[in-house]
């Protein structure tokens, strides 16, 4: 087995294990392995102006969703969640494509496990 066919492995099953807070939250959300291997619900597509959950899993670069002043706290929550495994909270703009709009959102990021991996949880307020 590959490494990418390792990694597609442990995003369905994080799937499957969040499946129900994925489908019934009322914050947007994604979870995170690397920049290829993520999954989000239907909420956070929407609130970026994606067509579907997997349109905006299949981008190469989330980032580039993020105002760019505003992408240093998102990589420094990251990095306290997945190897620090600290949670913490921050206030993030993010643009939709389809219509350009800056929303602006507090984001509570946390370390999950799943299959002796961390990736990273992310929900999605508007403020």
């Amino acid at each position: 087995m590959t490494q990418e066919q390792h990694h597609e492995g442990l995003v369905k099953g994080i799937t499957e294990q969040m499946k129900p807070v994925l489908a019934k939250s009322e914050q947007a959300i994604y979870i995170y392995l690397d920049d290829n291997h993520k999954v989000c619900n239907k909420k956070f597509a929407d609130l970026l102006g994606y067509k579907s959950a997997k349109e905006w899993a299949d981008t190469e670069a989330p980032l580039a969703d993020v105002v760019e002043e505003d992408q240093q706290s998102v990589i420094n929550a990251y990095m306290n969640a997945s190897e620090k495994m600290v949670a913490s909270a921050t206030d993030v703009r993010v643009k939709n494509i389809k219509t350009g709009k800056v929303v602006k959102t507090r984001m509570i990021i946390a370390p999950v496990g799943h299959a002796g991996h961390v990736f990273t949880a992310h929900f999605f307020n508007k403020i």
